[in-house]
């Protein structure tokens, strides 16, 4: 029984996560690492084995994601991107009849979270309050502006007032024009959910974000406060959710304000801070799926423990390539 982290790029913390709890607890197995450009991926290079797959957009990347499971004993794949969720979810059963479990999301949340339009929708349904999203007829300044189904932060801009509204930003139907909330007044939080094969909330850890490059943060503290309640109560079942999911939220502590912003079934890519904090998903993961474990809600993570990450190198010599 071995493990596969799909679309495995740079996420050598979250392979090395995997790695450490599965030898513990299955120390015959391995994780394995899969992507398009295994060569560039520092994951893959790595990881035990590693696997050149398709491009995501390829008709037959599914029925070689199959083949490549059955053919090295890979019973749980863990994806780690947008764009591979959907295909994936909608595969679930398929591989199941196999004996390979993928840890997603069913595809009716996926979609939901993927699109921010169903996603407001989705907090709401929670009792959860989101930015209002204007009409291109009726917008209020300032405002902010994304793709609904962006990520990685492209594309996004902060519109003082309508003097900086250009025509190609309004004919764009991919945005989504919505109120704006001052960074100065509302904390940013990520927060590390996990869901066990039930879709019960098992653990609730908001890291505070500190700085961000690129759409990953960079530095970030967890912090035990009035978000962990306030999510429970909310979020204790979600129907369809599975795994780690990753929340933003805009808080404001002072007049216990809360906006959420959006939800990615998956690991994110601060999930390193949660792990080292006690919340030990992979651990998890493997227990429900390999050994058959019911995993109880977990609170006894570090509070205020600060992640300061910095660039590694993965040296790679010729006669080293995978």
């Amino acid at each position: 029984m071995n493990i596969l982290i799909t679309s495995a790029g740079r996420r050598v913390s979250l392979l090395r996560g995997f790695e450490l709890e599965l030898d513990k607890l299955l120390p015959d197995s391995k994780v394995y690492a899969a992507d398009a450009f295994p060569k560039l991926s520092s994951a893959c290079q790595l990881a035990k084995k590693s696997f050149c797959m398709p491009l995501l957009k390829s008709a037959d990347y599914i029925k070689k994601l199959l083949e490549l499971c059955i053919l090295e004993n890979i019973s749980l794949v863990i994806p780690t991107i947008d764009t591979e969720l959907e295909m994936l979810a909608l595969s679930r059963e398929a591989f199941l009849q196999h004996g390979i479990n993928i840890v997603v999301s069913d595809f009716n949340l996926v979609k939901r979270c993927n699109d921010k339009r169903l996603t407001s929708k989705l907090f709401q349904d929670k009792s959860i309050s989101t930015p209002t999203i204007y009409k291109r007829d009726n917008l209020k300044f300032p405002l902010f502006i994304k793709p609904y189904d962006g990520s990685s932060s492209s594309d996004l801009h902060i519109i003082i007032n309508e003097s900086e509204i250009t025509s190609t930003l309004m004919n764009n139907s991919r945005l989504i024009f919505m109120e704006y909330l001052d960074q100065n007044i509302y904390e940013e939080y990520t927060i590390d959910l996990y869901y066990d094969k039930s879709s019960t909330l098992k653990c609730i850890i908001p890291r505070k974000r500190i700085e961000v490059r690129a759409g990953e943060v960079v530095k970030a503290v967890t912090k035990k406060n009035n978000i962990v309640p306030f999510l429970r109560q909310r979020l204790g079942n979600m129907l369809g959710a599975r795994g780690c999911l990753t929340l933003q939220l805009f808080v404001n502590e002072a007049s216990n304000e809360y906006y959420g912003i959006e939800i990615n079934p998956r690991f994110g890519g601060g999930f390193p801070l949660s792990y080292h904090a006690g919340a030990n998903f992979p651990n998890w993961i493997i227990r429900e799926y390999f050994l058959g474990e019911e995993i109880p809600y977990f609170k006894k993570w570090e509070n205020n423990l600060l992640m300061l990450r910095f660039d590694q190198e993965v040296i790679v010599h010729e006669s080293d390539c995978k």
